[in-house]
């Protein structure tokens, strides 16, 4: 999906100390970018975990069809930071995080078990992303000489007055898991585009040990693998909007029990000295399902 890996890769920066929670932040200092972006990942204090959760709709895109309301979405990450010294090239952090995505039903919330594909006529079985972990490793603010990198100058988002805000867009384009050896000659590698807005107020990103924090996220992706399609044409997109909050107690009943009941680890990020892979919605699902081959004469 994933929403998780995206932030991390996107918001590259330093780490403040633990004595932010006094210190009013200099947007246009490298320490006060490195100091903001924290922030916003994650929490001030190294090993304190914060959470972010967000809800969409799922659409389908074909040509010459109207586009479809699929499912609706619902997901959360645990995430927690830890600093890392580099020297000349400055302090920053790594950040961990795990990741749940529920495909939920649009009436009640509540997470699908089984969804009935409109395209094939057939009922298929959901499988819900579990990511973990979806971790970012240290981006330092200065080069190996400790010259600040233009980019870390200063805070990247735009500031007006009481509110800041950032968008991106992220073109994806790598190594299909769910495909064979051959993806070089025939094609099959994961094609999408994520797309994010963030936004908060000002005052809480430069004051406090915490950003009060928006996230606006689209996906267009390839259909989702549970749900068979077996190549047809057509796209998958997603348009969802969420926040960050303090504690895991500020989820939703139905996120809360989700996690309580099938996966209690995720009430909390991984630890700090993480050395694991990475994982994606894909990649999970081949670990959880097994494949199978394409029978020609099933439509």
């Amino acid at each position: 999906m994933t929403i998780t890996k995206i932030l991390a890769a996107l918001l590259l920066s330093g780490v403040a100390s633990t004595t932010l929670a006094s210190t009013k932040i200099d947007l246009n200092t490298p320490e006060g970018n490195t100091a903001a972006m924290r922030k916003i990942l994650c929490a001030v204090e190294d090993n304190k975990v914060s959470y972010y959760q967000w809800k969409g709709t799922a659409y389908s895109r074909r040509m010459g069809e109207k586009d479809l309301r699929l499912f609706n979405v619902e997901g959360m990450s645990a995430r927690q930071c830890g600093t890392v010294d580099g020297g000349k090239k400055g302090k920053t952090y790594k950040l961990v995080t795990r990741e749940v995505l529920l495909y939920t039903d649009p009436k009640t919330g509540k997470p699908l078990d089984k969804w009935d594909n409109p395209f094939t006529g057939k009922t298929v079985d959901v499988i819900h992303v579990t990511n973990d972990p979806v971790n970012q490793g240290p981006s330092f603010p200065n080069d190996e000489n400790g010259k600040v990198l233009p980019w870390k100058a200063k805070f990247g988002g735009e500031v007006r007055d009481k509110i800041w805000w950032m968008k991106f867009d992220v073109p994806l384009f790598y190594h299909n898991d769910l495909a064979g050896d051959y993806q070089k000659q025939i094609g099959g590698v994961y094609h999408a585009t994520e797309m994010f807005d963030f936004v908060g107020d000002t005052e809480s990103l430069v004051s406090g040990d915490f950003a009060n924090t928006h996230v606006d996220w689209v996906r267009i992706a390839d259909w989702l693998p549970w749900m068979m399609m077996s190549g047809r044409e057509g796209t998958i997109y997603i348009h969802a909007a969420g926040e960050k909050i303090a504690t895991f107690e500020e989820l939703s009943s139905i996120m809360k029990d989700y996690i309580n009941k099938n996966v209690p680890e995720y009430k909390m990020a991984p630890p700090v000295n993480d050395t694991r892979k990475n994982e994606t919605s894909w990649s999970t699902y081949k670990d959880d399902v097994k494949g199978e081959r394409f029978n020609g004469s099933a439509h």
